[in-house]
């Protein structure tokens, strides 16, 4: 049974003196678990915004510009790009960013400010929900399981609003758990709750935030046998839910069709050259077809069934390890915990499935994130007998792991370097479209550019491999674990600043900004130097860049002329009104055969990325 939540701490002090004793003593260990979940999560997430560089580049700088845009025009109903409507994603991540500009100004780190404190508010739901279901330590360790493993760092590396996502998904979970739970009277407010993370999740990232809540719920009443039970349904308030969602939800859906005519456009279609209004792109194109992999332009990849399952025991690294004491534990309907576990399963499974019928990034399954931290903290809480294998198995992969690294360490430790690390990479564009894509880019001689982090990851792995060995209790064996965590995520934030000149182009923005006025053109699709454009606030031409995210707004009525072809840029830079080209090296033959060799001045060079022009400099 867990332990006194808010409400019940209330209803404890109205009970008399005894009760009101053990809701103190409650309320104060509440208090603690929460500055421990959130110290740590702090040290990771708020720590590494915070603290500078962490420059924006490809989806951050597109996300953070929109943000921009809507608060430079007052128009927060249609994201845009370059002028251009970028339809297929829903607001509210531009909205919070928008909001923290007009308070701390534009800056990258207050850009990133709402995921990461959305990111802590993750990490305490999730304390919080371990601790209504099973008792005050599960949740402190659910916590940490979730703040400390590797794919909530990894994937929050970049804007995406997944992780807000997982937040509303949360939320919504537990309240529907609450409101059919027989040990408490069902609350409208917990409709109430219910139907705003509904609201909130549709304006995140789509259908996905009611599907997979609902989806979970009805699978957990079925293994509980309430799917057809009538005072099941009426406790989960499931109308004041709906009604909530709809007027937190609704507004926008219904703004963004009536600006974005044809308004009820329905096909299954999905081509170039066609415009269908909002409502169409948004819901068919984006939702539906996206789902059925039919979608155009496919502007994506997908990861192999079998490794999007697989990898999310990397994802949960290092509490994965004790996933398999979580089998061993109830998951009957008959207690709270039983019953919190029990929608755990069907939530993961739910998700899961759901991606295995669709296209699939690393970064899709994270909503199950919390579901697999709950099952975590309930067996660390349980003390059975796999745990303390979990914990044998993770010291034996810290020693592993230590020793790797100190390899690595030794081998390039003499390795002299020169420049920046793009000239110890190699270039595989074809993996580009997976978000980890560009791993595959890493030699060894790159580690050689890396020697601060790599001792900072040795040191890390050291910490977790000497806490499990010498510590005899387990609280402490899992304090080491976390702490090991924390530092090792520091060394990757500061492996992450190394790639910045090959991944980001703020040195050509910078010199862009240095130089005499003149129209920018870009040759190739916006996001390739969307850091260019988001340090500079600057808007371009884009140079046969008629395709992915922004070719379908390109058709829109009322769509400004960006897109310039090849004959087009030749009339352009034969001018003489100075224009400025971003290119990559790639391009350069072909730039060389339109306009000439000599008609190509060279303003700045960012590894292999260059800003040039067609007018010698003063």
């Amino acid at each position: 049974m867990g332990t006194y939540g808010v409400v019940d701490v209330d209803e404890a002090l109205e009970r008399g003196t005894a009760g009101g004793r053990t809701g103190i003593r409650g309320r104060r260990r509440g208090l603690r678990g929460s500055w421990i979940v959130l110290a740590a999560a702090s040290l990771v997430f708020l720590v590494g915004v915070i603290s500078p560089p962490h420059l924006m580049d490809d989806v951050d700088a597109v996300q953070a510009q929109i943000a921009r845009n809507m608060l430079a025009s007052g128009d927060y109903v249609t994201a845009r790009l370059d002028g251009v409507p970028y339809l297929e994603k829903s607001p509210l991540v531009y909205w919070l960013m928008a909001g923290s500009y007009r308070v701390f100004g534009v800056h990258d780190w207050s850009a990133r400010l709402p995921l990461a404190l959305g990111v802590l508010l993750l990490c305490w739901i999730t304390y919080r929900f371990a601790r209504w279901a099973f008792d005050e330590s599960a949740g402190i360790y659910a916590g940490l399981a979730i703040g400390t493993c590797i794919g909530l760092f990894l994937f929050t590396r970049i804007l995406i609003p997944d992780a807000l996502l997982t937040l509303t998904i949360t939320g919504a979970i537990w309240a529907w758990l609450r409101l059919l739970d027989p040990d408490e009277e069902p609350r409208k407010i917990h409709g109430v709750w219910l139907g705003t993370c509904f609201g909130l999740g549709l304006l995140l990232k789509g259908l996905i935030a009611i599907v997979f809540p609902v989806l979970a719920g009805l699978a957990y009443m079925l293994c509980a046998r309430q799917l057809f039970s009538l005072s099941a349904w009426k406790r989960l308030h499931i109308f004041t839910a709906l009604a909530v969602a709809l007027v937190i939800a609704a507004p926008w859906h219904v703004l963004a069709t009536l600006r974005n005519p044809p308004y009820l456009a329905f096909s299954f279609h999905s081509g170039p050259g066609e415009y269908r209004g909002f409502f169409w792109f948004y819901f068919f194109n984006e939702h539906l077809l996206r789902f059925l992999n039919l979608r155009y332009p496919r502007d994506y990849n997908t990861v192999p069934r079998a490794l999007f399952w697989l990898l999310n025991l990397v994802w949960l690294f290092p509490w994965s390890a004790f996933l398999p004491a979580a089998a061993r534990l109830s998951y009957g309907p008959s207690t709270r915990a039983g019953r919190a576990r029990l929608m755990a399963l069907c939530w993961i499974g739910v998700v899961m499935v759901f991606f295995t019928f669709s296209t699939t990034q690393e970064y899709y399954s994270m909503p199950i994130y919390p579901a697999l931290a709950l099952l975590v903290g309930s067996a660390l809480a349980s003390e059975n007998t796999r745990v303390r294998a979990g914990m044998r198995g993770l010291q034996v992969a810290f020693a592993v792991l230590f020793m790797t690294v100190t390899t690595l360490l030794i081998l390039v430790w003499r390795t002299p370097v020169h420049g920046d690390i793009s000239q110890a990479l190699v270039q595989l564009p074809e993996l580009y479209t997976l978000s980890l894509g560009h791993f595959g880019d890493l030699t060894l001689t790159a580690f050689a550019y890396l020697k601060l982090p790599l001792a900072l990851a040795a040191l890390a792995f050291a910490i977790g491999f000497l806490g499990l060995m010498f510590t005899r209790r387990d609280v402490r064996k899992i304090a080491a674990i976390a702490m090991a965590m924390i530092v090792f995520f520091q060394a990757a934030r500061v492996a992450l600043t190394r790639f910045e000149g090959y991944l980001g182009s703020y040195p050509l923005a910078q010199a862009l900004k240095k130089s005499p006025p003149g129209q920018l053109i870009e040759a190739d699709a916006y996001y390739a130097f969307s850091s260019v454009f988001y340090y500079s606030n600057r808007s371009a031409l884009l140079l046969n860049g008629r395709r992915d995210n922004l070719e379908y707004g390109s058709y829109a009525p009322g769509s400004p002329k960006v897109f310039v072809d090849d004959y087009k840029f030749q009339s352009l830079w034969s001018q003489q009104i100075r224009y400025y080209l971003l290119a990559y090296g790639s391009d350069l033959p072909h730039l060389k055969v339109l306009v000439g060799d000599s008609s190509l001045h060279v303003v700045a060079r960012n590894a292999d990325n260059y800003l040039l022009t067609n007018l010698p400099l003063p």
